[in-house]
């Protein structure tokens, strides 16, 4: 895949994740930021929001064991088109892949496939494709 181009794969930032322990206050912070509740679901036991303002969108989801301080965000989201042929490019670039294939989950009206990586600064970057 040398002549590989992610702007053809990719519609920019998808979403930015962050774990939380008390979903209630970070939904009224960042509501009266004037953030608006886009969708609401479970991830097993945690309770998972994905939040908007303009073309931005944040996912928090509880987590008993987020640290809340500095440097909280968990994964940054790139969207993609075809997470297929975006988890061989990536993959051939030999970054630490956190899973060994690509995952789903039922978010949204008919789920979405993901794959993350693990980043210079132990960031996690994840590619996401909605169905």
């Amino acid at each position: 895949m040398k002549d590989f181009n992610m702007s053809d794969y990719s519609g920019g930032l998808q979403h930015i994740g962050i774990p939380t322990k008390d979903m209630d206050k970070t939904m009224e912070f960042y509501g009266l930021l004037g953030f608006k509740e886009t969708y609401e679901t479970m991830n097993g036991s945690s309770k998972v929001v994905f939040m908007a303002l303009g073309n931005l969108c944040m996912e928090f989801y509880e987590a008993e064991d987020a640290c809340g301080k500095t440097g909280a965000i968990d994964h940054v989201a790139i969207d993609v088109n075809d997470i297929e042929a975006v988890y061989e490019y990536v993959g051939g670039l030999g970054f630490e892949s956190l899973e060994k294939q690509i995952c789903f989950l039922p978010f949204f009206d008919k789920g979405v496939r993901y794959f993350t990586i693990l980043g210079p600064n132990a960031e996690k970057v994840e590619f996401n494709q909605k169905l």
